[in-house]
């Protein structure tokens, strides 16, 4: 066995025992929390300081999607003289 084998080992069971301790932990946060404080319940990944945060996706607008119809769908919408906007 390598030592860069051995340095994933040993990792792996470090982010292993984290994610067992964070289920607990969020078990005991989730069971002392009151609901008027905190209406939404702990997850696991809230003590778990490996837990990689996954970014949200951005929220489309339609207004956006207007603009976007006018100059691909429509290209001749915004020029001038050709009566459509």
């Amino acid at each position: 066995m390598t030592l860069r084998e051995l340095v994933w080992l040993a990792e792996a069971r470090g982010n292993h025992d984290w994610e067992q301790t964070a289920a607990v932990l969020a078990m005991l946060a989730n069971a002392h929390r009151d609901p008027k404080k905190r209406p939404s319940p702990f997850k696991p990944s809230d003590f778990n300081p490996f837990a990689v945060e996954r970014v949200e996706k951005p929220k489309v607008i339609l207004k956006d999607l207007r603009i976007l119809k006018r100059f691909f769908v429509d290209p001749h919408a915004g020029k001038k003289g050709s009566g459509n906007g």
